[in-house]
């Protein structure tokens, strides 16, 4: 995968994740994903740093350490009230080198002014330095991520070679939730979820591009004409910042 200008790498760890399956979410026991999702990695760059102007997109990741599973008796509160008994199975020491890059969002054409590629890859790198602008979280609130700068590729992964000296091959997790597809983001009046067969390759998953017609796609939620989707305006609730501004 050709490695865009605008890329930035970053390591991000923490001791819990859990990257819940859909398919275990409605029984109240979430079960973790092996391996996170395009969409969770996504969110954890858009803690980091993000704008409307652009849409972060995560070419690869990293599995660093082993994939090794725990599962904790959780007490979650009923919408009836009071407490319910679950269990929930996250994944233990988690830690994944990323790669993402971001291209602008078509459908904001009234943030044109503030397209400055340079000025926007300078503060992301910044903002990676310092361990993001927001909480980061690895797949649910409970689960405390940390980031910070890395090299992609830089240091050796539990799934890059066998004790032979081998290389690992290809782990195939089969189907997996791949991410959503928001207005802002496509220009449809729908909200859209899209799946895909997520392989992983001496420890490295390189993702499709979402716009991938391979994608196995479906429309979650329709809006009717009527719907249109938050409008920014640099008179009243956008700035646009210069590059002073955060040196």
């Amino acid at each position: 995968m050709e490695k865009k200008r605008n890329t930035v790498e970053f390591k991000v760890y923490g001791k819990y994740a859990l990257f819940s399956d859909p398919i275990t979410r409605s029984g109240g026991e979430k079960l973790s994903y092996q391996t996170p999702t395009y969409q969770a990695l996504k969110g954890i760059i858009e803690s980091v740093y993000w704008k409307p102007t652009f849409i972060w997109r995560i070419d690869k990741v990293r599995v660093m350490n082993r994939i090794i599973t725990e599962s904790k008796g959780i007490r979650p509160i009923r919408m009836s009230g009071g407490n319910d008994l679950a269990y929930y199975t996250y994944l233990k020491d988690a830690e994944y080198q990323v790669m993402a890059h971001f291209e602008w969002n078509d459908q904001r054409p009234e943030l044109s002014e503030d397209r400055n590629e340079h000025k926007h890859h300078n503060i992301a790198q910044r903002c990676i330095c310092q361990g993001g602008r927001r909480d980061v979280f690895l797949g649910t609130r409970e689960c405390q991520g940390y980031v910070e700068p890395c090299a992609f590729g830089d240091c050796e992964s539990f799934y890059e070679k066998l004790p032979d000296g081998q290389d690992y091959g290809e782990v195939d997790f089969g189907i997996m939730f791949h991410g959503f597809d928001y207005p802002d983001e496509t220009g449809k009046n729908e909200l859209g979820v899209r799946l895909w067969r997520q392989v992983m390759k001496n420890g490295v998953i390189e993702f499709g591009d979402p716009r991938d017609a391979g994608m196995l796609c479906r429309t979650v939620r329709e809006y009717g004409e009527k719907y249109s989707f938050k409008r920014f305006s640099c008179d009243k609730n956008f700035k646009i910042e210069e590059e002073g501004d955060f040196d």
